[in-house]
């Protein structure tokens, strides 16, 4: 797999992690995109490597368009810009700690290929742990923790997670790039999480007036929900106060446009409270934010 994983350094660190996302299937509120290109941006990581893109992609579909082609932007007929399918590494960190960030493509072809590359780079950058994050769409309350599910590689790794406030997925059906991995990782022994979280998406086809659904497209709060967990697991300490803001802003943005629509439907108010009364929230609080609190309450 050497041939298909350029890296131009192999960072030192006493412990070294990955998150890892994708533009995939399994991508809603961009928790899987948005969130680790927030990430490279936010902590200033920079770029160590790349999986080389070769035999993973379609060109085209016969009788579509332009569904899968790489898009060109053209000047006097000269090629200004070509898009390209992307999977970048890259890297935080100092001699004690250190963060690897995956942004990939999920592959449309030899996927089975494109998981050896993966985990061949993690190997040989000597990761210890790698999460992955992705999204699901959701009938779940704007303004409550989202809702987190997990899956693991190595059965050993339950009893740890369980203290991440997570369900662990029940699910059957087609799998994500990042599900497929978690089965090719446990045949190399290496530790490998899925957090998939619950993005707030409304459907409102079955109420009197039928109106357009609405969901939402940059879920910050699943940002910000699923990095506590990882800034504890991994002890990575990022700066989550933007997310917090930004989280906000997005319940009042919510709030504001059900207001909104609520003079349209007559129900909606009760299609809401009746999602909020069966929902319930699983907040992942650490235990050092715990006597942060009390020790705020004390003084």
């Amino acid at each position: 797999m050497d041939e298909l994983v350029e890296l131009w350094e192999i960072p030192v660190a006493q412990e070294k992690y990955m998150i890892a996302g994708w533009r995939q299937w399994a991508d809603a509120g961009a928790a899987s995109s948005g969130l680790p290109e927030y990430l490279i941006r936010h902590i200033g990581a920079a770029k160590i490597g790349q999986i080389k893109p070769d035999g993973f992609y379609l060109f085209q579909i016969p009788g579509t368009h332009q569904f899968l082609r790489p898009e060109v932007k053209l000047d006097q007929g000269y090629r200004k810009e070509m898009s390209s399918n992307k999977n970048e590494l890259f890297y935080w960190g100092n001699e004690r700690k250190g963060l690897f960030v995956f942004l990939g493509q999920e592959p449309h072809l030899n996927a089975e290929r494109y998981a050896e590359a993966f985990l061949y780079a993690v190997k040989t950058l000597g990761v210890k742990r790698v999460a992955a994050v992705g999204g699901v769409y959701s009938e779940v309350p704007y303004d409550k923790d989202r809702e987190v599910s997990c899956i693991y590689s190595l059965p050993r790794m339950k009893d740890e997670l369980m203290k991440y406030a997570v369900k662990f997925s029940d699910y059957a059906g087609g799998v994500s790039i990042s599900t497929y991995i978690a089965d090719k990782a446990e045949q190399k022994g290496i530790e490998y999480l899925s957090f998939f979280v619950s993005v707030p998406a409304y459907d409102f086809s079955q109420l009197t007036t039928p109106i357009q659904g609405v969901g939402v497209e940059n879920d910050f709060k699943a940002w910000y929900d699923l990095m506590k967990r990882l800034n504890h697991m991994f002890g990575l300490k990022v700066d989550l106060a933007e997310l917090a803001q930004q989280s906000s802003e997005l319940a009042s943005a919510m709030e504001a446009r059900l207001k909104e629509l609520e003079g349209k439907v007559p129900d909606l108010r009760e299609y809401m409270a009746r999602l909020s009364a069966s929902f319930e929230e699983t907040p992942f609080i650490p235990l050092d934010d715990v006597w942060e609190r009390e020790l705020g309450d004390l003084l």
